[in-house]
């Protein structure tokens, strides 16, 4: 199994509203694709608790069946429109750690 694990800093520019908002559609959209893409078997994302001593706003920590279904999650194209529509606009910056379980 492998363990995907992303962490986000929001754009500065949003509001506190509008980023308790895109938080919000980052975890639905990411965590509803359990059972819609193949090799994905847990997606949990972090949106609430953080601490000042954090550098970063949104975590997500999801397990997939193995490397090449982390291949495929990368391209699936119900991951690529939540990317697309609920991460990748409101982001600035992404940081990822891949490892095996």
């Amino acid at each position: 199994m492998v363990k995907h694990i992303i962490l986000w800093t929001l754009k500065p520019e949003l509001s506190d509203s509008e980023k308790q908002n895109v938080k919000a559609g980052i975890k639905a959209g990411l965590e509803g694709l359990v059972g819609k893409v193949p090799g994905l078997l847990d997606v949990k994302v972090h949106i609430d608790g953080r601490l000042d001593s954090s550098n970063a706003d949104v975590m997500l920590d999801s397990t997939l069946e193995s490397a090449e279904a982390l291949k495929g999650y990368a391209q699936h194209p119900e991951h690529v429109a939540v990317a697309n529509s609920k991460v990748r606009p409101y982001t600035v910056s992404r940081s990822c750690l891949d490892f095996e379980i």
